[in-house]
């Protein structure tokens, strides 16, 4: 797999160090140092993988690790921290991403002989070992980068094979789950869907379970089982999330980002805010400043 893995490094060295898009839609690729605050986000359903270096992410209580040899599917969006490294021979680090669309996944599933659904409520982000045929997809759909008159008819394709090997894979529960709007899984993801929207709001867990047609304690178990939060958390985690994205952006005011996503007491924002970042917000501020302008 080495060799394959030359050949994706090769495709990918043009990306940034940011998300760069490839002219492929829903591909994108990273590469280098990426800043530590545009780590922490709320990430959307993926396909990932690693081409060089590695990469550590925290989803509520579960520390994920994946290198090269790896792949993760993240199947709801989830609010998360990462954080990347170099190879241990000073290879920036590089990565290239499947952006999913469940219809897609969903139209796929469809063409394939019936399987055994997971009725079982798992974890919504986890990491695989990778093989020579999933390579083989990504290196079909990255050279498309060299020839862009053919992405738009091979990229569903390639699309298509690289959700298949994945599907194929020990992860492809996750994709199968997503795309069937009976399963366990689904229905959680209806309630995740709802409160990225509506994260300033006040929520109830009644109404949440009430969406996903579960009692309120399978509800609540259930979405910690998915997300690693409960739904109060993960709301929590979202409103943080977004507070500093615009805190960084200069979009206002510690005291008027609060008020904005959600939070009726300054103090409280503040609290919370250092709790999860390690620092208030207006250090977090200056020190994030102070690191891109070193940058």
């Amino acid at each position: 797999m080495e060799r394959q893995l030359q050949e994706l490094r090769a495709l990918a060295s043009k990306a940034e160090n940011r998300r760069t898009e490839t002219g492929i839609p829903r591909i994108a690729m990273v590469q280098g140092e990426i800043p530590e605050h545009q780590l922490a986000a709320v990430y959307d359903p993926m396909v990932n993988l690693i081409l060089t270096g590695s990469k550590t992410m925290t989803v509520g209580d579960r520390n994920f690790h994946y290198d090269p040899a790896t792949y993760f599917v993240m199947s709801v969006d989830l609010p998360a921290i990462g954080s990347i490294h170099p190879a241990a021979t000073g290879e920036p680090y590089l990565a290239v991403s499947l952006t999913l669309d469940t219809t897609i996944v969903a139209a796929l599933i469809d063409d394939l002989p019936a399987q055994v659904r997971s009725t079982l409520f798992g974890s919504g982000f986890s990491v695989a070992p990778v093989n020579a045929e999933l390579l083989d997809a990504w290196i079909r759909m990255l050279r498309l980068m060299e020839r862009p008159d053919e992405i738009a008819v091979l990229s569903p394709v390639y699309e298509r094979e690289i959700l298949f090997r994945v599907l194929q894979g020990p992860l492809g529960w996750m994709l199968r789950d997503i795309a069937s709007p009976d399963t366990a899984l689904a229905r959680i993801r209806v309630a995740i869907e709802w409160i990225r929207r509506n994260f300033a709001q006040q929520i109830r867990v009644e109404t949440l379970a009430e969406m996903a047609a579960l009692s309120v304690s399978a509800f609540h178990r259930h979405f910690k089982a998915v997300t690693a939060l409960s739904p109060l958390q993960y709301q929590k985690r979202v409103r943080l999330l977004h507070a500093r994205s615009q805190l960084i952006g200069g979009q206002g005011s510690a005291t008027s980002i609060a008020f904005g996503v959600g939070y009726e007491s300054p103090n409280q924002f503040s609290r919370e805010y250092a709790r999860l970042f390690g620092l208030p917000p207006s250090r977090d501020l200056a020190k994030v400043t102070r690191d891109l302008n070193a940058a």
